[in-house]
């Protein structure tokens, strides 16, 4: 076990030095030039010497080989140093800290929204196979799966305008400074995020229940007169639960991902809408930096799932 889990440490630092260097290559790719966006504000030819062109450049070090700018980069993540914004000029690390935590809450919220609503009905569906609560889930998990999350998040807003005539609240309030009005700004975000993910995650555990209690050992434990409720969460749900602590584990760098667009439609102030304005203003060091930090977060996450499997299927062993 812990053989396996020193290895599976060791591995990270050599996938984020893969990752750092394609995003490192494809963000430079990108058309634009981030001392002409300084100048001119938008990016475009306008009326800039070339003098002052070169100089802030210079000063930017983006007239640096490329080589010469990754090997810089690389060198101040060994020493915890993600550089200084090109825009802003304030230290990247300042600029991800508070972000990075709205995010990861708002990413946090929806994971538990999804299993709050998955849970229930997808054993319940199960169990009541091809009645009318199965056939009522079935078309509240197909219309999750095909409705994107920005589309989700457009309707939660019109629904709640139109019928209870109440917009809910944009911007993002602290959780320590107001836990109540947080709450009220990242549910909405949050179920949008969550639906989707419910309605996959609901799918799954019927399906996989549905196997599961076909099983011998289930049929036994019928046979000793147990009660449903026993048979089902203590012998069954368990080692159904396995395939979809895979597929929830795999959606977190998903959802980090959707949360980009959810922090655009409800004016939050998280890691994604920094990832857009950096993306806008050709701040190389800023999207590096955020796409590294996502990077390690799906990592971390998928050694968590894994190890996970161990205390849902004691028959696991790791070597």
């Amino acid at each position: 076990m812990h053989q396996y889990i020193t290895r599976r440490l060791l591995l990270i630092p050599a996938v984020l030095l893969g990752v750092s260097l394609v995003i490192f290559v494809l963000i430079h790719m990108l058309p634009g030039d981030i001392a002409m966006v300084i100048l001119t504000g938008s990016g475009e030819s306008g009326v800039v010497s070339q003098a002052d062109l070169d100089a802030l450049r210079h000063k930017l070090g983006t007239d640096q080989p490329l080589i010469v700018q990754y090997v810089s980069w690389v060198r101040g993540l060994l020493t915890l140093d993600l550089g200084v914004s090109l825009w802003s000029g304030e230290p990247v690390s300042q600029e991800l800290v508070g972000k990075l935590f709205i995010t990861l809450q708002l990413v946090a919220m929806a994971v538990g929204i999804s299993w709050v609503i998955a849970a229930p009905l997808g054993v319940l569906s199960a169990l009541r196979q091809d009645s009318w609560i199965d056939y009522t889930f079935r078309v509240l998990s197909i219309g999750g799966l095909v409705m994107p999350e920005f589309w989700s998040g457009v309707l939660i807003i019109l629904g709640l305008s139109i019928w209870f005539s109440w917009t809910p609240p944009l911007g993002y309030t602290g959780l320590f400074d107001d836990p109540f009005k947080n709450l009220t700004q990242l549910i909405w975000p949050a179920l949008a995020l969550g639906y989707r993910l419910s309605a996959l995650l609901s799918r799954m555990i019927r399906s996989s229940l549905l196997e599961v209690i076909r099983e011998d050992y289930v049929r036994t434990a019928w046979a000793k007169g147990l009660r449903e409720r026993v048979v089902t969460f203590r012998h069954a749900l368990k080692n159904a639960l396995l395939p979809v602590v895979t597929i929830s584990g795999s959606h977190i760098g998903y959802l980090l991902g959707a949360a980009v667009v959810m922090e655009l439609i409800f004016s939050i102030p998280g890691i994604g809408r920094l990832l857009v304005d950096s993306v806008f203003h050709r701040d190389f060091p800023v999207v590096q930096s955020i796409v590294l930090l996502i990077a390690l977060v799906f990592l971390v996450v998928n050694l968590g799932v894994d190890l996970l499997y161990g205390w849902l299927d004691p028959r696991i062993r790791y070597s």
